[in-house]
């Protein structure tokens, strides 16, 4: 079922200088036959890690769709997965190369206008926030492989840090996943000066928790555009 919200699509009118995009990366950007973000960092490991990883994913995904339980309860069920997720990568010695490799050779491929939306966003200087519970090495390096890594986008998300070998690093800083990705935890001085004076927002995701990607008293002042899971209907429209 669609809504529509046409009070507030009246009373906001979107110019080049007076909004900034917060916007999902894995089938939001990419399409909904596209490799998400960890499969395509590992493309290149070996099967048991594939068959880890997809144990992972069956126990993991029904709670994350899960909508008559605690926050809490999923939230602790998240974090239990996400760094489930990141001890394989460890434990099947991910490397830089590996990765750049998985990267190259996995299927990532954008939605229908959405290359020309990033485009078209950067010709207008419009900031791009792109908040993702993926991983940001593979979100950058399809971004620059397809020449749209611009200076306008920020990328927010889970980075894997190498050794100068090109050996992984313990992970540090908390995991991003789909509960907690939100703008205000993850603010710099860069992004709130490349943001700054921004009246309005554009977001763009596809799980219903990505309206938390901007502040809930920001609400008001965002037009949120959930991209639907029926190919015909989740495609771009440039501004």
């Amino acid at each position: 079922m669609e809504y529509i919200d046409s009070k507030k699509i009246k009373e906001i009118e979107f110019t080049k200088n007076n909004f900034y995009v917060a916007i999902d990366f894995d089938k939001t950007i990419t399409n909904e036959n596209s490799f998400d973000s960890w499969d395509a960092s590992a493309y290149k490991l070996c099967q048991e890690y594939k068959v880890e990883s997809k144990r992972n994913y069956q126990k993991y995904s029904p709670i994350e769709l899960q909508y008559d339980i605690s926050y809490e309860e999923k939230s602790k069920a998240m974090v239990e997965w996400y760094s489930s997720a990141m001890e394989l990568y460890y434990k099947y010695n991910l490397t830089e190369d590996k990765l750049i490799e998985s990267v190259n050779e996995s299927k990532l491929e954008f939605r229908d206008g959405a290359k020309e939306f990033l485009e078209d966003m950067h010709n207008k200087n419009i900031p791009i926030i792109i908040l993702s519970a993926g991983i940001g090495n593979v979100i950058k390096q399809f971004l620059e492989n397809n020449n749209c890594y611009y200076d306008n986008i920020t990328i927010i998300s889970n980075f894997i840090s190498f050794d100068k070998n090109g050996n992984i690093e313990k992970h540090k800083s908390p995991m991003i996943h789909t509960l907690n990705k939100n703008l205000n935890s993850h603010m710099t001085k860069e992004i709130a000066d490349k943001i700054e004076g921004k009246k309005y927002r554009l977001l763009f995701g596809d799980f219903v928790e990505d309206k938390n990607m901007v502040p809930q008293n920001e609400w008001d002042k965002t037009i949120s555009i959930r991209i639907f899971m029926q190919k015909d209907r989740r495609k771009f429209r440039s501004i």
